[in-house]
């Protein structure tokens, strides 16, 4: 299951939680809607093991370099989670809130945060991406 979280985390970050549909989900995952009902309870239940994920193997072992302003993070789902589902969902907004603080603290300075945010925005492509 962890190969169908881990692609889950990039059909999420590219078209946030109520761009993606169940169907879609399946296509892409390429898993049965048993399956994916059975492994994890819905949609939702997806969506945060995929942000869990995506925080302990993409985020956490690159805070160190949180700081340099040359680096832009590939840490799509996290940032999209942040704007998208933060603010409807208190455990999602828990885990993106979470790390922010973490990301402070990694750099002693939480102008760091916002610098990296928008070296972010700045580097994303303004059209939609196809999955």
């Amino acid at each position: 299951m962890d190969e169908v979280v881990a692609a889950a985390v990039d059909v999420f970050a590219r078209r946030a939680y109520d761009g993606v549909s169940v169907d879609d989900l399946v296509i892409r995952l390429g898993v049965h809607r048993n399956s994916l009902y059975g492994a994890f309870g819905s949609k939702r239940g997806l969506y945060l093991a995929a942000l869990r994920h995506h925080i302990e193997h993409d985020v956490r072992p690159h805070l160190d370099r949180v700081a340099q302003p040359d680096h832009v993070p590939t840490w799509d789902l996290l940032l999209v989670a942040a704007v998208d589902r933060a603010p409807d969902d208190p455990e999602v907004a828990d885990l993106v809130l979470s790390v922010f603080a973490e990301m402070d603290r990694a750099t002693a300075d939480p102008r760091a945060t916002e610098a990296l945010l928008g070296r972010w925005l700045l580097q994303r492509p303004l059209k939609a991406k196809e999955i």
